[in-house]
């Protein structure tokens, strides 16, 4: 049998094998190649086994890409596929992110299978969510309802929605819209009121720096606008060395040829919140992301910005 044309890791749950399959199916039509060239390999990270405990707690996020980037580094796969926004701010030495594919609606939604809306939502009722930054967010909005930790995948979380162990649950657009189940959301946020997070909404390809083969095949199908936003977004995370135990948020778009990037801290509990944006030429987007960055940081106080990714 020959050898793969290229050979994608990726986690396994439907949306992460979605994510893959559309990044096999970029490369393939870019290369003129069979997509069965393309070889997919699930692996399973320690992010999808611990699933009893926030992220902030055994590791952060870099617990759903740990296992896919030492795959790349020891050289079982060319290319490791991920939600963006799982992405860590720092990468370990001798890896980067070489391309994204176009991004999708980065909006958060609201699954509220009976009372539909934030607005609607009974004093006291529980919203489930694994996101820091979602709870403090609806913390913010709604100060009488109560959060609680809910991780699993996007089917599992509905699933616990609509069995009413909460009220009422968040997710991103996005992926609910790549897997079929856009019907599930009650309401769609904007993002002036609920600033999605770094990346969110965006497919990230992650590399060996050591795969130069890989880069360029990579790289044939990168998105540019994608990557130039998330890059401020990113710059944005690395000065205030964001970790998943802080609610930050960070969104990047361009129009007109500029790139407008919105970014703000929250207070855990939803007391307070820090916002900052800035709009200049598409390529000082990672200055940009830098200075609102060292904004935030200037103006947030003392203790809630949790720094390191664990």
């Amino acid at each position: 049998m020959p050898a793969p044309f290229l050979r994608i890791g990726t986690r396994g749950s439907p949306l992460a094998l979605w994510q893959a399959e559309a990044t096999r199916q970029a490369l393939a039509a870019r290369h003129s190649v069979d997509v069965d060239q393309i070889e997919i390999t699930v692996i399973r990270t320690t992010g999808d086994v611990v699933r009893d405990r926030p992220l902030s707690d055994v590791g952060g996020k870099g617990l759903f890409t740990k296992e896919l980037e030492e795959a790349l580094l020891e050289g079982r796969v060319d290319l490791a596929v991920h939600s963006a926004k799982d992405v860590p701010t720092f990468l370990p030495h001798g890896l980067e992110i070489a391309a994204f594919l176009p991004r999708a609606d980065a909006r958060d939604v609201l699954i509220a299978p009976v009372h539909r809306t934030l607005d609607a939502l009974p004093e006291g009722a529980l919203v489930g969510t694994a996101s820091v930054r979602r709870a403090a967010l609806i913390r913010h909005c709604r100060p009488d309802l109560r959060t609680t930790l809910l991780r699993g995948n996007v089917e599992t979380r509905l699933r616990k929605a609509e069995e009413g162990q909460v009220d009422a649950t968040l997710l991103a657009l996005a992926g609910l819209r790549r897997l079929g189940l856009e019907a599930q959301a009650t309401q769609i946020f904007d993002p002036d009121i609920f600033l999605p997070a770094v990346g969110q909404g965006a497919v990230a390809i992650e590399i060996a720096l050591a795969n130069g083969r890989a880069r360029e095949l990579v790289r044939a199908v990168d998105d540019v606008d994608t990557a130039v936003a998330v890059s401020a977004e990113r710059a944005l995370l690395a000065v205030l060395d964001g970790s998943c135990r802080t609610p930050i948020a960070g969104h990047a778009t361009i129009r007109d040829g500029s790139l407008h990037l919105d970014a703000l801290v929250i207070a855990p509990d939803g007391s307070a919140i820090w916002e900052t944006s800035r709009t200049g030429p598409v390529a000082d987007a990672v200055a940009l992301g830098r200075d609102a960055g060292r904004d935030l940081l200037a103006c947030v106080p003392q203790g809630i910005i949790a720094t390191g990714e664990n």
